[in-house]
């Protein structure tokens, strides 16, 4: 029997100590490239979008690939091409960790459009209180005590 398999995962990650290191004028490359590492795996980037300092992706996840495989193979392949693209980003490294929220197909045109808007979202909102804000909507505690449950 074949596996059918409709899962979007709207996943968040920053730079290494959130640093803003990924200039506007590669963001856009950046984020082909991202689209081949996903299409390679067999997933789909159904939208990519983010900041100097932070990338959020809609990812459509192929039945074999757990969102850590995923993960994984984006910030490995990516920081290699960031790394060679130019030797001024010899520095650049993605955070350790990264957030990832199951996306209903109710609200994947929702999720498209926030990740599209990311520079406006961002003239009012900074990342940590976006990320803040995205945790508390899907019933994560990050707050000290929670964090150690």
């Amino acid at each position: 029997m074949s596996s059918y398999t409709h899962l979007y995962v709207h996943i968040v990650f920053s730079t290494k100590d959130r640093t803003s290191i990924i200039p506007r004028e590669i963001q856009d490359r950046l984020f082909r490239y991202i689209h081949g590492i996903v299409t390679a795996k067999k997933g789909v980037l159904a939208a990519c979008g983010g900041m100097s300092d932070h990338i959020h992706l809609l990812i459509s996840l192929p039945p074999a690939k757990s969102v850590a495989d995923i993960v994984r193979d984006i910030k490995a392949n990516s920081s290699r091409w960031i790394h060679e693209f130019d030797e001024r980003y010899r520095s650049f490294s993605w955070q350790d960790g990264y957030s990832a929220f199951g996306v209903s197909a109710s609200m994947i045109e929702r999720v498209m459009k926030y990740i599209a808007g990311q520079e406006a979202h961002h003239r009012k909102v900074s990342f940590q209180e976006e990320w803040t804000a995205l945790m508390k909507k899907h019933g994560i505690d990050v707050s000290p005590q929670g964090a150690s449950k």
